[in-house]
């Protein structure tokens, strides 16, 4: 008897200590400053020309409670939080209910996050799975209690919650899918829209409608339960037939969110940025967007990519400075999130040669180097041995110069070069530039079997286009907090890595890929494109069995495609045409309006008419003639050897 009343009694000190703990943190949170949450978790994003493209959670987007469709009100409170208006921002009973569930089927398969819990998770940019993180929400959520109403509470988790494809907010998001206001959402709307949520990625209707159904199936029946609605109006709300409109209220891009995604990444990166947004109100954020070059590329690739699984990603960057002008990551958004310009790591193939061919510049080879185009076995010290081929297995059986080499794409040509340089010459020229994709020094890198992503490639690139600066390639230009201070500005360093002059010489030599001059035992590789072209670039392609890539520039931008599978499937013939026309339409119509420059030549170089296949001076008997450049003294002769004979005779 006496061992129970020791155990009442303890219960009961120990009930008390703890209610008192409840109330003093409750005091203490209800004490703090208050927090602005309709400012919280807001971000407007401007292009290039300070218009804005992209608003969420600002206040001139705020809706009231009161002015929300009650269907979707009612909806959010059954499925989410059907106790909210009774608990203090933590539901007990439906926490131990959770922790039951997950200890019994040794899974997470249930939750217990109030509306509260979620609001406050929601005003952080940050969603790690971190204790300190849980504490801060917890914390977060504590002070919503004190200082707010349950109204002020919902209120701002509906207009800030994300219901996919960029729309945050309840009148976003209406406006988006219904194309009408919140307000005047229908039960079966409403119950849509409600689903999202949970899993923007997979319950957005424009994703996966069956899906999108299955999880209005299960609002609707908790919307019963709850006595919210009758099994009647469950019914017809789930068999009305809906129409989706899926456009945007500032810009109506699909692709425009691979843009979206890839400034916010860069956001979390800049240390002077707080980490929640409720240090600093809202976020203007000035990015480097130009909206008709994001506005062409989108609609040739919804123009020539076919309707299966290929996929695509490109990039139009400023090369003076780094600027990202355009990007896209696939070719819909609302299918898939993955952004293949920014994070997938492809085979580059031949667009890896310039940078051998700069090293090459670089270590006293001309426009004019010889190799011999033929058949080759290389052999190693340890026995072993590596034959690449040329594409369709074409040689010339004869020396050709560099510039042939680069209008071929020759991949003899090419790992005699990097033999000749040392393989670490490629990898330490790639890092010059900027690339920092973890690149082995082999053989076959001169081909291109290192893995780049095309933000890098295009920024790499950047370099030739800039004759000789390493960029950075970024998105934001400045961001601003609520009241106009400036957080953030981007501070644009240039480091001066290559030669002008080389430069100059290796961007003539890549507008051999489409010279109807160096047509001879071969065809120069983008030759099929010249009689679209109405401007001067620097150009070439990289092929392998599963990517295919365009990369070209001129002084004024960069633009990068790349096409192939996410399995990596390999490509058929008809589909390398596909990044090919994806870049010629997109450079062509970009300087619709604006006039292409080129480079102008540096006093040290000269221009020297010789024959384009062999390199030799041309002579009065040359059947072919072409003015190609080269430093002042390293000018071709008649005599000069062929680079692998002279070698292996040495």
């Amino acid at each position: 008897m006496k061992i129970v009343k020791k155990v009442v009694k303890y219960i009961t000190l120990m009930s008390i200590i703890f209610l008192v703990f409840i109330l003093a943190v409750y005091t203490y949170a209800r004490l703090t400053p208050k927090i602005q949450i309709k400012s919280a978790n807001s971000f407007s994003l401007y292009d290039k020309d300070m218009q804005m493209f992209f608003q969420g959670s600002e206040s001139k987007e705020w809706i009231a409670l009161q002015e929300i469709s009650p269907h979707l009100v009612n909806a959010t409170l059954s499925i989410e939080d059907k106790h909210f208006y009774s608990h203090h921002g933590f539901d007990l009973l439906r926490i131990a209910k959770a922790l039951y569930v997950n200890i019994t089927s040794g899974s997470k398969k249930q939750g217990a996050s109030t509306i509260s819990q979620q609001y406050a998770k929601n005003l952080f940019l940050d969603f790690d799975k971190t204790w300190q993180r849980k504490l801060k929400e917890m914390w977060l959520t504590l002070k919503l209690e004190t200082h707010y109403s349950k109204d002020e509470i919902l209120e701002g988790y509906l207009n800030t919650i994300n219901y996919g494809h960029g729309m945050y907010g309840i009148e976003n998001a209406s406006k988006y899918y219904f194309n009408k206001s919140a307000t005047d959402l229908s039960l079966a709307e409403a119950t849509i829209l409600t689903g999202i949520p949970k899993s923007p990625s997979n319950y957005s209707p424009l994703v996966n409608f069956e899906l999108a159904k299955t999880r209005q199936k299960t609002i609707l029946s908790s919307m019963v339960k709850n006595k919210m609605i009758t099994q009647e109006e469950a019914d017809a709300a789930y068999l009305e037939e809906l129409t989706f409109t899926g456009k945007r209220q500032y810009v109506n891009l699909s692709t425009i969110m691979y843009y979206q995604d890839a400034v916010i990444k860069e956001l979390k990166t800049i240390s002077s940025i707080p980490s929640s947004y409720l240090q600093t109100g809202s976020l203007k954020i000035y990015t480097t967007l130009d909206i008709n070059a994001q506005t062409l590329l989108e609609n040739n690739i919804k123009e020539i990519m076919p309707d299966n699984e290929l996929q695509t990603a490109a990039v139009m960057m400023d090369p003076n400075n780094g600027g990202v002008l355009a990007l896209v990551g696939g070719k819909d958004y609302n299918i898939s999130q993955f952004n293949r310009a920014t994070q997938a790591m492809r085979q580059v193939g031949s667009t890896m040669k310039p940078y051998l061919y700069y090293s090459a510049l670089e270590n006293g080879f001309t426009s004019s180097t010889t190799f011999t185009s033929e058949e080759t076995t290389f052999t190693f010290s340890n026995n072993k041995s590596y034959s690449p081929q040329n594409y369709n297995a074409k040689y010339g059986n004869k020396p050709i110069s560099m510039a042939t080499a680069i209008a071929y794409s020759e991949n003899i040509y090419a790992v005699k070069t990097h033999m000749f340089l040392g393989e670490n010459a490629l990898v330490d020229m790639a890092k010059r530039v900027g690339i920092t994709a973890d690149l082995e020094p082999i053989p076959s890198l001169a081909l291109g079997t290192g893995e780049i992503s095309v933000l890098e490639m295009a920024a790499g690139y950047s370099a030739f286009a800039n004759e000789g600066y390493k960029i950075k390639p970024h998105f934001i230009k400045r961001v601003e907090d609520g009241y106009g201070n400036v957080l953030y500005e981007f501070k644009e360093e240039k480091e001066a890595v290559l030669n002008k002059s080389l430069t100059f010489i290796l961007n003539n030599l890549l507008t051999a890929t489409y010279d109807t001059d160096f047509i001879d035992y071969n065809y120069p590789t983008a030759v099929g494109i010249k009689a679209r072209l109405t401007n001067k670039y620097a150009l070439k392609s990289g092929t392998t069995n599963t990517d295919n890539w365009y990369i070209g520039y001129t002084p004024q931008i960069v633009t990068a495609v790349w096409v192939g599978y996410d399995n990596n499937q390999a490509l058929e013939v008809s589909e390398y045409k596909y990044a090919q026309n994806i870049w010629v339409n997109s450079m062509e119509k970009y300087f619709t309006d604006k006039e292409a420059t080129w480079y102008t030549m540096p006093s040290n170089v000269v221009g020297i008419l010789v024959e384009p296949i062999s390199g030799k001076p041309a002579t009065e008997n040359s059947e072919k003639k072409k003015i190609m450049y080269f430093i002042k003294g390293t000018d071709p002769s008649r005599e000069d050897p062929v680079f692998d004979e002279y070698t292996t005779t040495d």
